[in-house]
């Protein structure tokens, strides 16, 4: 059954699939739920279907914690990315499908710069937004350009492993949390001796994480990450905010000094519902930017974006308002993501 479900899934070209007691499986396709023609699941079918794609350690896992995240992967169906969790005493199951085959840059539609990004020698990249805007595959993406592009040496460590890469011109290891290695900080600490050239971090959580990831930046590593975050400014400020008060002027020097650029992405129906569509925001770090974020003067990076544009730079209204003059999204849909609403109005 579960299999068959997956399929259907994949067929549906739905993102997200849901398994919840007392309802029919749920699909979301461009961003819209969608209550499926099936019966409604009972408590007994979806324990079954946990049954199916745990492993022992995993139900271990599950049966401590109350919430596993695992990946699963079936002969002839898409990679899913899935949480298990109980809500009112009953297990749920949210699917993410993750198409096997990893998509350009160009495909997706992002900046040029992205690719600029992967191609830094060193520093700090991050890839910034609410969460289910595409982030993780964008990630791939830059992972994808690089291992096509540079003989080097790529770690990754991510929770779970989501797209699944094949070596071209780099080597690419893959390690997961909880089955290669027992947390974010300490993959990250002993990957270090690990002759890496980029590491990618599939979150940055804690503040031992992005401690390690810093240092890493600035001794000739290039550090790919995500990190939740509305937008650029937001995204800086809250790496600085984990670390105690004492060190904050210390993480601004070292993130001045290897910060690379800050992507930040949202994904927006498009016009006609038939499908969803990019809206960015990027941050080059330009000297002007390194000079902010030293100085603790973030309330002036939109204005260093707004001016940035020969850097590659752009706000998030700009580019909401050229999806609009497109016809690629509806003015309602882009005010109501628009960071200066009355401003958003005059253009």
């Amino acid at each position: 059954m579960i299999r068959e479900l997956l399929l259907l899934c994949q067929e549906s070209k739905a993102s997200d699939l849901h398994l919840v007691k007392d309802e029919p499986p749920v699909i979301r396709v461009n961003g819209l739920l969608s209550r499926t023609a099936m019966s409604p699941l009972s408590e007994q079918q979806i324990d079954e279907f946990i049954k199916q794609m745990l492993t022992p350690a995993q139900r271990d896992n599950f049966s401590r914690n109350l919430d596993v995240d695992f990946a699963l992967t079936m002969p002839g169906i898409d990679r899913f990315r899935v949480n298990a969790h109980r809500e009112r005493g009953a297990i749920s199951i949210a699917l993410r499908r993750l198409p096997t085959a990893i998509p350009s840059l160009s495909e997706l539609g992002v900046p040029r710069i992205a690719a600029d990004f992967a191609r830094a020698p060193h520093g700090l990249v991050l890839l910034t937004g609410p969460v289910g805007m595409g982030k993780t595959t964008t990630l791939a993406s830059m992972v994808d350009l690089i291992n096509h592009e540079r003989e080097c040496m790529i770690v990754t460590i991510e929770d779970p492993i989501e797209y699944l890469h094949v070596n071209h011109k780099s080597i690419v290891k893959q390690r997961e949390v909880s089955i290669d290695t027992p947390a974010f900080d300490i993959a990250l600490k002993h990957c270090l001796r690990q002759d890496p050239n980029v590491i990618v971090i599939g979150e940055m959580r804690d503040t031992e994480t992005i401690a390690i990831a810093l240092t890493a930046a600035e001794t000739g590593h290039l550090i790919l990450a995500t990190l939740h975050a509305p937008d650029t400014q937001h995204a800086i400020e809250r790496i600085i905010d984990v670390f105690p008060a004492q060190r904050q002027t210390q993480v601004r020097q070292q993130i001045a000094g290897c910060l690379v650029g800050v992507l930040t992405q949202l994904l927006l129906p498009t016009v006609d519902n038939s499908g969803r569509v990019l809206a960015t925001e990027v941050l080059v770090a330009s000297d002007g930017v390194r000079n902010i974020i030293r100085e603790s003067q973030f309330e002036q990076i939109t204005t260093a974006i707004q001016t940035g544009g020969r850097y590659g730079m752009h706000t998030l209204d700009k580019s909401l308002k050229q999806l609009v003059d497109e016809h690629k999204v509806s003015y309602q849909t882009a005010i109501s993501k628009a960071r200066y609403p009355l401003d958003f109005q005059k253009l």
